[in-house]
């Protein structure tokens, strides 16, 4: 069901796409749809979070992109706790994961929506080395961010898929995390409540 080499294929594909096509139809279907969705989330979020550091940007549009992103970032969080639960729902069959298993520290879920931001940050990096008019050196010093940014995004899909496997072998566990965001939730943000009705 997990591979990471599927879900940092589907990454890139879609960085491509959405930027090309921001409203093409997602065509991934079943656990992929839903890595597609998340990594979605992840795409709108580093856009609007451009949006607000455009300089000279009236107060009213920062305050309206603020409050975009605290949704988005939620929708985020909630996507990346949705991917754990299909694994976990996948697995439990199975009767994993292993109970006596030694736990992981990071949940799949969480390890996915990082490669997400590692494949926006790759697909805008590899953008600025090939900036046309860009300042001297900029190519060169993007074109090292870049290999450092390939390398880490190797790093972790390893680790994923080693996870998934030990995972698979009862030899590791993992669990779901819940993110329990206060900041969007009137009841628990004093910010909020106490500004009264």
């Amino acid at each position: 069901m997990l591979s990471a080499a599927d879900i940092v294929a589907l990454h890139d594909d879609r960085c491509r796409l959405w930027h090309d096509t921001p409203t093409a139809a997602e065509t991934a279907t079943g656990w992929l749809a839903q890595v597609a969705e998340q990594h979605r989330a992840n795409f709108d979020l580093w856009h609007i979070e451009d949006e607000a550091r455009i300089p000279n940007a009236p107060d009213s549009e920062l305050a309206r992109v603020k409050r975009l992103v605290d949704k988005t970032n939620q929708r985020r969080n909630d996507l990346a706790e949705k991917l754990d639960l299909a694994l976990l729902a996948h697995l439990e069959p199975l009767a994993l994961p292993a109970a006596a298993a030694p736990l992981h520290s990071e949940s799949p879920g969480l390890m996915i929506d990082r490669l997400s931001i590692l494949s926006l940050k790759i697909h805008h990096t590899r953008e600025e080395v090939e900036r046309v008019n860009a300042p001297a050196g900029h190519a060169e010093r993007n074109q090292a961010r870049l290999a450092i940014l390939i390398e880490q995004r190797s790093d972790l899909a390893h680790c994923l898929d080693e996870l998934w496997q030990q995972t698979l072998l009862g030899q590791r566990r993992f669990k779901l995390y819940r993110q329990l965001k206060m900041y969007n939730d009137p009841s628990l943000n004093p910010a909020v409540y106490r500004s009264g009705p």
